[in-house]
């Protein structure tokens, strides 16, 4: 296990004005992160669905979730924030993903109100549980959690209208979410008035080509949020970097061309520490001479 707390995120939230939290989606990517000097990250399940191929419908496992976030917090020292879709199941599966999530590291995780197959929440044709369920869900999770922060999303505005998502908000906090995070809000007067209302730590989801209107992190502050991700953004870019460089190396059958846009071998080595091993290895290797020698003497 690694030596980061679970607790920081608390730590966090009680002295930062707004915690702005990149999307990550690979161990390299969350290295970069923090060493680019944010103090929390976040792992989407649309990321990780895309990574694997697959669309944004519940359709990963906690299997697999699980196996993404124990690469990623061996790792960084950060805290870790997690996109736990629904929750993968009912109110005992919860409990399990609750506890298999922070054994392995995780601060923080959401856990969103919508039917399974669930959908990006940005997009049209969601459905959301009857509220007990998902009241039922939350209580599950505050009693399997230990540090892990619980994060309640609800995905009502879009459904059943803003006065619902304030609405569930309210009783979610009362069934112990410690923050809530509504999901796909259009407009600034909506954050606004969404936390007016709903008295807890607030998340806002800053992802694009959705319906919330490019939203800067320290404009969510005034409006009274707490926490910004932006899930998708390092995401979408490294495809499209990948499909501009396979486009390259297809047409010209050469990399010459765009190497001022590639990361350096030397820049790759300091990311991940290469040095360090590397000497590791030179130390093992001289005691293991002395040994070898001191054994034929």
């Amino acid at each position: 296990m690694n030596d980061r707390d679970n607790s920081s995120l608390r730590n966090l939230l009680k002295k930062e004005k707004v915690i702005v939290a990149p999307g990550v989606f690979s161990p390299i990517s969350a290295i970069i992160a923090e060493k680019t000097g944010f103090k929390t990250v976040y792992f989407s399940g649309g990321a990780l669905s895309n990574t694997l191929g697959l669309p944004d419908l519940g359709v990963i496992t906690l299997s697999e979730l699980s196996y993404e976030v124990q690469r990623i917090t061996n790792v960084i020292h950060i805290p870790l924030i997690i996109d736990a879709d629904t929750g993968f199941g009912e109110t005992v599966n919860v409990e399990r993903t609750v506890k298999q999530l922070e054994r392995i590291g995780a601060a923080a995780l959401h856990i969103e109100d919508q039917v399974m197959p669930k959908r990006c929440g940005h997009l049209e044709g969601k459905l959301i549980v009857p509220v007990e369920e998902m009241v039922k869900k939350l209580i599950a999770a505050n009693e399997a959690r230990n540090k892990m922060l619980i994060i309640a999303r609800t995905d009502a505005r879009s459904v059943e209208g803003l006065d619902s998502s304030i609405e569930r908000a309210r009783i979610y906090i009362k069934a112990g979410a410690d923050i809530i995070f509504p999901e796909a809000l259009q407009s600034e007067e909506e954050f606004k008035e969404f936390a007016a209302k709903v008295k807890a730590p607030l998340l806002a989801n800053m992802t694009e080509f959705g319906k919330t209107p490019y939203i800067a992190a320290h404009r969510f502050a005034e409006l009274g949020y707490k926490i910004v991700i932006f899930p998708m953004t390092a995401f979408r870019a490294t495809l499209k970097t990948c499909s501009d460089v396979y486009a390259e190396l297809s047409k010209k059958g050469t990399q010459a061309g765009i190497l001022s846009e590639l990361m350096p071998r030397e820049e790759i080595y300091n990311l991940i520490d290469y040095y360090k091993y590397q000497q590791a290895d030179s130390v093992t290797l001289n005691k293991a001479k002395q040994i070898i020698l001191q054994g034929k003497s």
